[in-house]
């Protein structure tokens, strides 16, 4: 069998959900409801929450920084600093081994304080290592779709790590916007490498995983394209999508509208559209029905603290802005 002839008997597989999965989930998702049948109450409850806003409200966000020990406040300390406020919601990531349990900790302590958490997952390719510089290598996803492959195998147990992680959040209530294989439109990632095929192919094995084997109940399927390629080749469909969303790194604050258009001729009413990561925050006063972001996502570092990006005084401005929610005024679950 030829590399093509792998890909191509692989994807249909991975595509195909087997006998449990089928009555499990469901090719029809009824409008406004989770792609997941048997999502948890909290789950339901924000999503409820995040639809009846959608419109009219733009949640703010915040990613951490978790690459040194004190790294995971100072973004948050920064914005109160600033603001007087904090985020609505609070982006963290498993990308780091080490720092894993206590980024669950970090979630757990942000939600029971009334915030909404999500969570990506840099993944490094797994037949190399972990880290940011290793998610940009080439894994062989042709071959990780084969099962029992030494790719299988290890892609696998890597993502049964991460759903016992999940599940530890899960058994504490804590509903997550989980936000996998991120950018995959783009090229710089592995699972973004093998074209939109392999890309859902990958997205249907994890979302299968997590939810019908793992019972991952507590998740809301987040899709975010790389704005520099936003092809419908690539969605995965409603029936394993919650959110879908884009992002670009620009140096404005403008609304990014045409991001928004190119999603929604995807995906049209079906979902809240998000701006899933973001340098310069988009100005409140410009957004409305060509640019209804559900939630934008501040990146870490220097996309949130460097005044070219984001200054003080507009910060200060946007989060106090009648358009942007911020942790104060979410509804206490």
């Amino acid at each position: 069998m030829n590399r093509r002839e792998m890909v191509a008997a692989a994807t249909a597989f991975a595509l195909v959900p087997h006998a449990a999965i089928a009555k499990t989930v469901s090719a029809s998702v009824p409008a406004r409801a989770l792609s997941d049948p048997r999502a948890s109450l909290e789950a339901r409850a924000l999503y409820r929450y995040i639809w009846s806003i959608y419109g009219t409200k733009t949640l703010t966000g915040q990613q951490e920084q978790n690459f040194t020990p004190a790294g995971a406040r100072v973004e948050l300390d920064y914005i109160q600093r600033v603001t007087g406020r904090q985020p609505a919601l609070l982006g963290l990531d498993y990308i780091e081994p080490k720092d894993q349990i206590a980024v669950n900790e970090r979630a757990t302590a942000w939600h029971r304080s009334g915030g909404i958490v999500s969570l990506c997952w840099h993944w490094g390719a797994p037949d190399i290592g972990s880290g940011y510089e290793n998610s940009k290598r080439d894994f062989d996803v042709a071959r990780a779709l084969v099962a029992g492959t030494p790719q299988n195998v290890a892609m696998m147990a890597q993502m049964a790590h991460v759903a016992d992680l999940l599940t530890v959040l899960r058994d504490r209530r804590i509903p997550v916007l989980w936000r996998p294989f991120h950018e995959f439109g783009g090229d710089w990632f592995w699972w973004g490498k093998h074209g939109p095929h392999a890309f859902k192919a990958l997205w249907r094995t994890m979302y299968d995983f997590f939810v019908v084997d793992r019972r991952l109940h507590n998740l809301i399927w987040v899709l975010g394209w790389a704005g520099q390629n936003i092809d419908p080749a690539y969605y995965p469909g409603r029936d394993r999508v919650d959110v879908a969303g884009a992002d670009i790194y620009v140096a404005d604050h403008g609304n990014q509208a045409g991001l928004f258009a190119q999603v929604k001729r995807i995906v049209g009413d079906t979902v809240p559209i998000c701006l899933h990561e973001n340098g310069p925050i988009p100005d409140p006063a410009a957004l409305g029905p060509e640019a209804d972001w559900a939630w934008f996502m501040t990146w870490h570092t220097r996309w949130l603290q460097d005044p070219e990006q984001n200054a003080p005084a507009l910060l200060r401005e946007y989060y106090r802005s009648e358009r942007y929610v911020t942790k104060d005024e979410l509804p206490k679950w």
